[in-house]
């Protein structure tokens, strides 16, 4: 059962004072739960070495998908294999921040991967704000809490420029170089997630800009701005996926700017591996006996409960959860329908004394640096609500 504490929920006003304005969801329901989860020092330590241990894992599956063409195996766009390989080949195209999905991990049960988000991941400025000002304004220890996020993220942009070497020596080896930061106009999630990032670059010690993504210029020589300022980095808050699929041309050009090195794509074109849940198939086949893994196929697995999902969707879409006898037991339609399958052993998540469901998410940035859990139903959708935490 997961061990709850009520809280004083954060007024609206204060909420949009912080820059988060998605706090209500379409049923006029808070977003932000008025509860936040109880964990002890053992179940973050837990999430932490897990979170370590699956990202070295992912590392040396990407490495074995390279080295055998496994990019059909996995829903790679012919069109992006190129950009991996290059990104993959060279240290410079550094991971920024990913967020491992778990079940379990409280209460006694075990730690198991159910998918990792490594390109475009939601809740981070969720987890790396809101959770600090829950726990103030409940007068609670803010340090009592698995969440390094911000300053994590913001040393490893600084490892953009030092590598493996101590970031102490950023200033040492920077050299003026910029930031591009683009979401789409429109969604104010994305923008105030894609802001949040450029203020830790900024605070990492970069220039740094930010520009609409229909308003950032590309050709073979590079990434522009509106005012034909060129970039060494752009971060885009858009799927590599999406940029594949629907804007095949723009994923052309950004495979030579980063064959010629003009510039440097973050988070880099290789995420589209770890982004692909057909990682979880090649992951049971290199690790079997890994603890935190579940058997997972590309056919329908037979007599076990199993979910099936698509390589890549997004908010639980076209997920379905389907009985040992093969009936349907949930279902969530979606756009992703097109996409390869992949089939997952079930697991039970978390639940607390209501029913309710609960999912954790780590993020990741060169370490396992947060932890916050999601709560709603068996499937995760847009209707989950945030739910922060508290080490007791």
């Amino acid at each position: 059962m997961i061990n709850l504490q009520k809280i004083k929920p954060l007024k609206n006003e204060v909420l949009e004072e912080l820059g988060f304005s998605w706090h209500t969801d379409k049923d006029n329901s808070s977003y932000v739960s008025d509860a936040i989860v109880k964990i002890t020092q053992d179940e973050a330590e837990a999430y932490y070495e897990a979170v370590n241990e699956l990202y070295d894992m992912y590392a040396k599956a990407a490495q074995h998908v390279i080295d055998n063409n496994l990019f059909f195996e996995l829903g790679i766009p012919f069109n992006l294999i190129e950009a991996i390989k290059k990104s993959w080949e060279n240290d410079v195209h550094w991971h920024i921040y990913g967020r491992f999905d778990l079940a379990g991990g409280v209460d006694g049960k075990p730690i198991k991967l159910l998918e990792f988000n490594a390109d475009t991941p939601t809740s981070l400025f969720e987890t790396a704000l809101l959770q600090w000002a829950i726990l103030k304004e409940n007068g609670m220890d803010e340090e009592s809490q698995f969440n390094n996020v911000y300053e994590a993220i913001k040393e490893n942009f600084k490892r953009l420029i030092t590598l493996f070497e101590s970031t102490d020596d950023f200033e040492k080896y920077y050299e003026g170089w910029k930031i591009l930061f683009s979401s789409t106009q429109g969604n104010a999630e994305e923008e105030a997630t894609t802001r949040l990032l450029q203020q830790m670059a900024t605070d990492a010690g970069f220039c740094t800009h930010f520009e609409y993504l229909q308003n950032v210029k590309f050709d073979e020589n590079g990434i522009f701005d509106s005012n034909e300022n060129q970039y060494e980095y752009w971060f885009k808050l858009y799927p590599w996926e999406d940029i594949a699929v629907d804007e095949s041309e723009l994923a052309t050009t950004l495979t030579n700017i980063i064959n010629n090195q003009q510039a440097i794509v973050l988070n880099p074109a290789y995420t589209l591996l770890f982004q692909s849940k057909g990682m979880l198939k090649i992951l049971y086949d290199l690790f079997p006996t890994s603890p935190y893994l579940l058997k997972t196929s590309f056919e329908p697995l037979s007599q076990v409960k199993y979910v099936e999902k698509t390589v890549f969707g997004r908010e639980g879409a076209n997920i379905k959860i389907v009985e040992k006898n093969g009936t349907v037991a949930d279902y969530n339609e979606g756009p992703y329908g097109n996409y390869k399958k992949v089939y997952q052993e079930y697991i039970e998540l978390n639940q607390d004394e209501t029913g309710a469901k609960y999912q954790a998410g780590v993020f990741f940035a060169y370490e396992a640096c947060g932890l916050s859990f999601r709560k709603g139903s068996e499937i995760m959708n847009n209707t989950s609500k945030f739910v922060g935490h508290i080490i007791v």
